[in-house]
């Protein structure tokens, strides 16, 4: 993987834009033509590895579940049109079954669904595992309903069995030792928390796989949410012991914060590399111990996998208002700092590539480092007048610390150096003879 690079070759501004216009319209779920369809324009950017899995499969504590559709819905009061699928696809219960039939108001708000505290605010609402039709709206228009009308309810949907899809791409590197780069596409027409992780996540697919090759294997995985990361699980029990540590992105398009919420464990190597990254940059951050809740961090870090799965985000899912409403739109998400999250999410990838576990040459004493025919060290020194060298200090500590027990992450975490702003050092430590992988 290459320490510098010209991001702009990789991912650029306008292709994110058209790549978002591309999939934001598309009502996506758990399962469905929306979801294919945005694996589909995802592939364009780069090839995608697609498997699928049988409705009714049993996978860990679950099922997959039937295939849901739509194709319209709409709501009448007095034959005038109320609520219109086509214009925000918010505005249906998210796996509603088909429904064509008219309803009194008190019969009709028990399938009504708003944010008094968000009048202006369409929420996002589903009932993918229970029966149930709906309809969901700006409270606003909700209050002006005349509860003496009739309403006409029509859903155009259909519950099927077949498959649930998911993208599984795994780029081999030097060792079957494997980083999983993870993010979920079914959240229908939200922006920030939808699309942000999946824009983020398809370049950095297409970056690793033109910059190996590497020394750890990649593997990216692109599921619905939740149930798309049981069944990874459950299909790759064998191989998850190779996963040394992984990432979920989701909400990289809002904030200037970068908020890391770290693995089960809070210390592994997933959280190390994050770290070693993030506290170099001056933007806020806030730094979140594991909580069993939020996104698939909950099935990866479950008591029986317990795999190194961190979250590098902005502002946290559930931390902004915008969060599962129609507020949550193209005027909500920057491209730019999706970018900027996507070098983030790189440079920790490059930070990892680059861990290793060193061991000094001397162990006793210490080594006479101007004899070197590399230059490692003044040969002529002057107290008076030292001058701060950190690529000094560095190496100093790095053959003080190298008895082949700690990391070169640990040491440049403890000594809170930024590990990949040093790899010349390293190169120059192993040539010399003075230091090696073990």
């Amino acid at each position: 993987m290459k320490s510098k690079i010209n991001y702009n070759e990789y991912i650029k501004e306008q292709n994110l834009i058209s790549l978002f216009k591309d999939l934001y319209p598309i009502c996506r779920s758990i399962t469905g033509k929306g979801f294919t369809d945005s694996l589909r324009i995802l592939d364009k950017i780069t090839k995608l590895k697609i498997k699928k899995v049988k409705s009714g499969t049993k996978v860990l504590d679950w099922t997959v579940p039937d295939v849901w559709n739509i194709k319209d819905a709409y709501l009448l009061e007095n034959k005038k049109k109320i609520i219109d699928f086509k214009k925000h696809n918010l505005h249906i219960l998210n796996y509603s079954y088909p429904i064509n039939q008219t309803v009194s108001f008190d019969e009709l708000k028990k399938h009504i669904y708003t944010l008094p505290k968000m009048p202006n605010a369409i929420p996002y609402v589903h009932s993918y595992y229970n029966k149930n039709w709906g309809f969901a709206m700006k409270h606003k228009e909700f209050i002006k309903l005349n509860k003496k009308a009739k309403f006409k309810a029509v859903i155009k949907s259909s519950i099927n069995p077949g498959y649930l899809y998911y993208s599984d791409n795994l780029i081999k590197g030097k060792s079957k030792k494997e980083i999983l780069i993870y993010s979920y596409l079914c959240h229908p027409q939200m922006a920030n928390h939808e699309l942000s992780g999946p824009l983020l996540w398809i370049y950095l697919l297409k970056i690793i796989k033109k910059t190996g090759p590497h020394n750890y294997s990649y593997r990216f995985v692109l599921c619905p949410e939740n149930i798309g990361a049981a069944v990874f699980l459950h299909f790759n029990k064998k191989n998850i012991k190779n996963i040394k540590a992984g990432y979920i992105i989701n909400c990289v398009g809002n904030g200037k914060i970068i908020t890391l919420k770290k693995s089960r464990d809070g210390n592994t190597l997933a959280d190390k590399a994050a770290l070693n990254v993030i506290n170099f940059i001056k933007n806020p951050k806030k730094i979140i111990d594991f909580f069993p809740d939020g996104s698939d961090e909950r099935q990866f870090c479950s008591p029986g996998f317990n795999i190194p799965i961190a979250l590098i985000m902005r502002k946290m899912y559930g931390s902004f208002k915008e969060y599962h409403t129609s507020l949550d739109n193209e005027k909500f998400i920057n491209f730019k700092t999706i970018i900027d999250t996507f070098k983030i999410y790189y440079q920790v990838l490059l930070t990892l590539e680059n861990n290793f576990l060193p061991k000094a040459k001397i162990q006793y004493g210490t080594p006479q480092l101007s004899k070197s025919k590399i230059n490692l060290y003044p040969r002529e020194m002057n107290f008076k007048q030292k001058p701060k060298n950190n690529r000094i200090k560095l190496m100093l500590e790095i053959l003080n610390l190298a008895d082949g027990k700690i990391s070169l992450l640990d040491i440049c975490n403890n000594k809170k150096f930024k590990l990949i702003d040093y790899l010349d050092l390293y190169d120059d430590l192993i040539n010399s003879g003075y230091l090696k992988k073990i």
